[in-house]
């Protein structure tokens, strides 16, 4: 159900872009507006994980560390069937955790000691196989996808606003002021929605994974009350879906959200091991 809902929500996003382009400059509208998105992202796609993890300050950690981090990830990627990937610890008391790199060969997962010194062993475990589960499924890919469009349809939102266009259709000032401010407004819409299919797939995949669904909402519940008691220090909200709980609440970021609601997503997963035990 998640991949049907995101495969029409990306045709979605398809069928708007190339409305909204032929709207605003016909076929070298479309053209230009996916090749500058394209561009940004296939760039943001191979070196965002380098980016990421130095924006958070992250360390990398392995076996030699004595964390309890790096093994309980090594036991789940063994269980997923997935290749190791690089382990991270971030000094933040937020407590929070993310995937990131461009497949499941190239991938990272990042704690933060928040995350750490709040969570037992299951609960962490849980919160680590929700983050492989995004690299299995391989939503980088589907996010950078997403924001390919909707990048590409908020540039010709750009474009509408300043009046690039055919002659006629710059005639028409209502029209492209409808184009210029709900375009990227329904990109946005559209994009926030992939982010929280992908995150109830990724909650559904984590359970899976360390078959420990109960686990998982009871750190979503700690985490939940966590992320007021200890804001994040250093972050961008432009990277709020990487997280596996929205780190910037309040004003427009609750309003647009790119998670699920957290009492939602405890509800699915108590009802996913009640499912499990009959």
């Amino acid at each position: 159900m998640n991949r049907t809902r995101t495969f029409f929500l990306m045709v979605a996003l398809t069928i708007l872009f190339v409305i909204v382009g032929g709207a605003v400059g016909g076929n070298q509208g479309v053209i230009l507006a996916f090749l500058l998105a394209a561009g940004m992202n296939f760039f943001s796609y191979w070196f965002s994980d380098k980016m990421i993890l130095r924006r958070y300050r992250a360390s990398q950690v392995g076996p030699e560390h004595g964390t309890r981090l790096y093994p309980i990830v090594a036991e789940l990627t063994r269980k997923a069937n997935l290749p190791m990937p690089k382990v991270f610890v971030i000094p933040e008391q937020n407590p929070n955790a993310f995937a990131t790199g461009r497949n499941p060969k190239h991938a990272a997962v990042a704690a933060t000691e928040g995350i750490l010194s709040l969570l037992d062993d299951n609960e962490l475990a849980a919160v680590m196989a929700h983050e492989l589960a995004h690299v299995k499924h391989r939503d980088m890919l589907t996010g950078t996808i997403a924001a390919t469009f909707a990048g590409a349809i908020a540039m010709l939102g750009q474009f509408a606003r300043f009046g690039v266009g055919s002659q006629g259709r710059r005639n028409n000032p209502l029209g492209m002021l409808l184009i210029a401010i709900g375009a990227p407004m329904g990109a946005m819409l559209i994009r926030m929605a992939v982010s929280r299919t992908r995150e109830y797939a990724a909650d559904a995949g984590g359970a899976e994974i360390s078959g420990q669904p109960l686990a998982l909402a009871s750190a979503l519940g700690k985490l939940h009350s966590g992320m007021r008691k200890f804001p994040l220090t250093h972050g961008n909200p432009a990277h709020s879906h990487m997280f596996i709980m929205n780190p910037f609440f309040g004003g427009l970021q609750k309003l647009f959200s790119t998670h699920p609601p957290a009492e939602e997503r405890i509800h699915r997963l108590r009802l996913l091991a009640d499912n499990v035990k009959t």
